[in-house]
């Protein structure tokens, strides 16, 4: 059976306030059904709060809306990410003046608050919860989707496995990048696949040692049609132990609430080409669109990427002389990975499914 996802349009009919997104949240949350179930709980509104000079990162007007509805109908929350100490979310305009919560690490001032859950992929055996998140009572992911080097796509899912946990576990997950395989004894250090990559994406350490950005690595194999010695062969797993220990940690996290006590609201506007941890921002890749939100993660984020179309790209948001790659969804043509594998991932998890029903909010 198809999930229920809303959808509040950026496109307006008239020049009045009404029409404006920040007026369709407000509607869009009275027909969430949030204001029954967050009564009486204690919410924890997971974001990214940006750091350095980024500002593509939720615009704090939606933030305070959230909070204002959510001490409307009798919740206590705050609003929580990682770093919060070094990340200066005020310079952003995340303060507790403002959005009207307090604005607080996930893990803790000195990110040691946390829950272990064992797990056992590959590198991922521990999926370190942060205390604040594992100890309220509901979750409401608010996440502001864009691009991403390592999985194509960042959404509700990569704000949950990368937000949610400890550095430990954010550099096993990490540790699940790959695609190619470096044979030391074979290496001259001719740096010929150096040379080769077009994407910046590879060098050798201090030590001598090859490595590669998986963030802007695009698997297209120049380095090991190039190596004359053979040193750099292609692993089967490639991209994909990266989605699937994002999933596996999503559901971890999320085995944390009870299944009413999450819900997940999706930001598609200012779409940009990576993750807003790089801590700068690049223009949109197409122009804004709107407002996603509902119970099912799986449905949310289909939804979301559906609705990012290589038609509407604009040029500004690729960087100069890149090459876009032949086919796909906008998001594969940049990074050269399938956005829609960290769904299948998701669904492998028993987190919901990709067929939704769409409900417009205007």
């Amino acid at each position: 059976m198809a999930s229920k996802v809303l959808f509040s349009p950026v496109a307006y009919s008239r020049y009045e306030e009404s029409q404006t997104l920040p007026a369709k949240f407000d509607r869009l949350l009275e027909a969430s059904g949030l204001a029954e179930r967050v009564k009486d709980k204690s919410v924890a509104i997971k974001m990214h709060v940006g750091c350095g000079t980024s500002y593509s990162t939720i615009p704090p007007v939606f933030v305070r809306k959230l909070v204002n509805f959510v001490k409307k109908n009798g919740g206590n929350c705050f609003i929580t990410d990682h770093y919060i100490a070094s990340r200066n979310p005020g310079m952003r305009g995340y303060t507790e003046e403002y959005v009207g919560a307090p604005v607080i690490d996930a893990c803790g001032y000195f990110g040691k608050y946390y829950y272990t859950k064992e797990v056992d992929y590959r590198s991922l055996k521990h999926i370190d919860i942060a205390g604040h998140i594992h100890d309220a009572d509901f979750l409401i992911d608010f996440s502001h989707v864009k691009g991403h080097g390592a999985c194509a796509y960042g959404g509700a899912c990569k704000n949950i496995a990368m937000g949610c946990v400890t550095d430990r576990t954010r550099r096993q997950l990490h540790g699940l990048e790959g695609g190619l395989l470096w044979e030391a004894d074979l290496c001259t250090q001719c740096e010929q696949c150096i040379q080769s990559c077009n994407h910046n994406a590879n060098r050798f350490s201090g030590e001598g040692e090859y490595r590669v950005n998986y963030h802007n690595c695009t698997l297209c194999q120049h380095c090991v049609k190039v190596c004359p010695t053979g040193a750099i062969s292609l692993d089967s797993h490639n991209y994909e132990d990266f989605q699937r220990g994002m999933a596996i940690c999503t559901k971890t996290v999320l085995d944390t609430f009870e299944p009413d006590n999450v819900y997940y609201i999706n930001m598609l506007i200012s779409i940009t080409a990576v993750c807003d941890c790089w801590g700068m921002t690049t223009p949109s890749l197409v122009p804004d669109i709107g407002i996603i939100a509902g119970e099912d993660i799986v449905a949310v984020e289909a939804a979301s990427l559906d609705m990012i179309k290589f038609e509407d790209l604009i040029a500004v948001g690729v960087p100069e002389g890149m090459e876009l790659g032949p086919s796909g969804h906008l998001f594969e043509r940049l990074h050269y990975k399938n956005p829609y594998t960290q769904l299948t991932m998701l669904e492998e998890q028993g987190l919901g499914s990709r067929e939704y029903g769409l409900t417009e909010i205007r």
